[in-house]
């Protein structure tokens, strides 16, 4: 197994909440914003390089917003039972 490989133990997000977010609860849906910021984040991270060809790591927020919309957008488009 990869060694860089890290157990995650955030839980699940419980249904009541995604299905709150469903119906259009804001508070739900920023739960569920919040639940998943991090592995937002994470996928959002960037190198960049200054001027002075120095590398920078950080998170591009446009493409953060842009994950964040469709995460929204497939919560509020998504069939429930």
């Amino acid at each position: 197994m990869n060694q860089d490989y890290r157990e995650c133990n955030y839980g699940l997000l419980p249904l009541a909440d995604i299905e709150a977010a469903h119906a259009g609860d804001p508070s739900a849906m920023d739960r569920v914003l919040r639940h998943y910021g991090s592995y937002i984040k994470k996928l959002c991270t960037c190198r960049f390089i200054d001027d002075r060809d120095q590398r920078h790591y950080g998170v591009d927020e446009y493409m953060q917003r842009h994950l964040e919309i469709k995460l929204i957008t497939a919560i509020l488009s998504m069939k429930l039972k």
